[in-house]
């Protein structure tokens, strides 16, 4: 039941510029709007743009390529207002701070990787780190003027259940589960830290370590994130999320029999898999089990702050934009010209 905050969702922007987005040399001449005399390119547009369409089964028509341009540009035009507000009042984000962000962001790969993915996207480091910077200074001015102003009363969190208490009974208990694997398979695995085990024998001696390791009182997370051979859970600590009671129907007998035995912090011994052939050890992180969830239960609490804090922070980020749009120069050429071009106005 976690729900994404803004602060999240500005450096999360960051991380998804880095995967998908590719750069080239802007035309100078090339603007499609002004932010108080500051530019926004065509080529940052078409970045997005390729971004977001990437992988479609089909080009977009001219009018859905125009309506997600326009869409793109609006989001660019309410970040450059924001960072010239930060800008303002001091709060762009300093040397220390992106490269901490950048640290966090390499976490998950090898250098080697890592430059690997920077030269697939053409994207230099500059690249990556301006795009941090952004980021990490609309988080800052959001903290500031939205987020550190907001609180959330005991009262408000019960109007809340009282209003959606049929939201907290659950249906059928739930099992938030984490994974470390390791397969005989000698297929390489993208992004593994460590090497991979290329037999079973291998395979056998690499899950008796770990578990040696978690025995010794080793992280499972950071275990999991150094040395599963699970490229779908490696990278976020081995994490599976939560799964219904029917949901571990699927997985194979030995690895659900497994977690239906284990209590929330436990550790399964090792479990010997099939499909893919290896070796895996799971992990209860919690149980949530089947009725109504009162109150009075610190998750339940948790879920409804993040909730209304949520839906706070939205309202008052569309407003704060609102506001400082009204006191900014903003001056949209594509959507002139789209007027234009349909013959229904514009400059």
């Amino acid at each position: 039941m976690k729900v994404r905050l803004i602060p999240a969702l500005a450096v999360m922007a960051a991380a998804v510029v880095f995967l998908t987005a590719c750069t080239s040399k802007p035309n100078g001449s090339d603007v499609m709007a002004k932010v108080n005399g500051k530019k926004i390119l065509r080529a940052e547009v078409d970045r997005y743009y390729s971004s977001q369409t990437a992988g479609s089964p089909q080009p977009p028509s001219t009018d859905q390529a125009e309506a997600l341009k326009l869409n793109i540009l609006t989001k660019l035009i309410e970040t450059e207002i924001l960072v010239q507000r930060a800008q303002k009042d001091g709060l762009l984000a300093t040397d220390d701070e992106v490269q901490r962000k950048l640290t966090e962001l390499k976490s998950p790969y090898t250098e080697e990787d890592f430059q690997k993915r920077l030269a697939e996207r053409s994207m230099t480091l500059d690249d990556l780190k301006q795009q941090l910077r952004r980021s990490i200074t609309v988080e800052k001015v959001l903290n500031k003027e939205i987020s550190s102003r907001i609180e959330i009363k005991d009262s408000d969190v019960a109007a809340y259940y009282s209003e959606h208490k049929s939201e907290f009974n659950v249906i059928e208990a739930q099992y938030h589960v984490a994974l470390i694997s390791v397969t005989s398979d000698p297929a390489p695995v993208r992004n593994l830290k460590n090497s991979k085990a290329q037999n079973d024998a291998e395979a056998r001696k690499k899950i008796q370590d770990i578990m040696t390791r978690l025995d010794s009182g080793d992280d499972f997370a950071n275990v999991a994130m150094n040395l599963s051979e699970d490229p779908n859970t490696a990278s976020n600590g081995g994490d599976l999320g939560s799964v219904p009671e029917s949901g571990l129907k699927s997985a194979d007998p030995a690895t659900r029999d497994a977690v239906l035995k284990l209590k929330p912090g436990q550790i399964s011994p090792i479990i010997p898999v099939k499909q893919p052939n290896g070796y895996r050890i799971v992990k209860l992180i919690d149980k949530v089990p089947a009725g109504q969830r009162d109150l009075n239960d610190p998750r339940v609490q948790q879920f409804i702050r993040d909730r209304l804090r949520e839906s706070a922070e939205q309202l008052r980020k569309d407003a704060l934009i609102e506001v400082l749009r009204n006191d900014a120069k903003v001056e949209n050429y594509y959507a002139d010209l789209i007027l234009r071009e349909a013959g229904t106005g514009g400059k």
